[in-house]
Formats: C-alpha cells, structure tokens, sequence
C-alpha cells in the first residue's frame, strides 16, 4: 500500500502563500488585525470564565455593554489604559505586556 503525500499547510505557510512573507504590507495588515482580535478574543474568554455577561462586566468597568461587545468583536480598538482598566478593575486580573526583540 502506498503512503499518502502530507498535503498539510501550517499556518505560516498559508498566511506566507496568501498575504505575502512578514513584511508585505497585506502581511502586516493581517497580523495587526489578528492581534487587535486576539486582545478581543481574550477579553471574552476571561468574562465568561467569571460567567458574567457583557453588562456586569461594563458596570465592574464604568463603560457600557456596546463598548465591551465592539471590543470582543473587534469592531474598535483599545486603548492601554481602558485595557488595563477592564482586566485590572474589571476582571480582577493583572495585564501583563511583554516585548520581543
């Protein structure tokens, strides 16, 4: 019996055929974007492990439902400080930044 030819793409290697190598203007458009959805994705995860809803979390906050809902849905950005300000006051957590070189 012939072994079948690993047709498997990673990750890297579609986002590299699709959007161009790290660098490429449309390459670094999709990264930008997936890390804004990440920060989103995050947050929503962390609220529902408290098993609250989009509301008790923007009254823990100060800021309303529409507000954390446009952030978990990555419809708008946010700033540091209302980042820390969610995760901290908010959640109950500690926002932790980490840079790279």
């Amino acid at each position: 019996m012939k072994a079948k030819a690993n047709n498997r793409t990673t990750l890297e290697q579609f986002k590299d055929k699709n959007y161009g190598k790290r660098g490429a203007p449309r390459r670094e458009e999709l990264e930008a974007g997936y890390k804004d959805f990440k920060i989103g994705a995050l947050i929503q995860e962390a609220r529902l492990e408290k098993g609250w809803t989009q509301e008790e979390l923007a009254e823990r906050v100060g800021t309303t439902k529409s507000y954390i809902s446009k952030i978990e849905n990555n419809i708008k950005e946010v700033r540091i400080s209302t980042l820390q300000r969610i995760v901290e006051h908010g959640l109950g957590g500690k926002l932790q930044l980490q840079i790279k070189l």
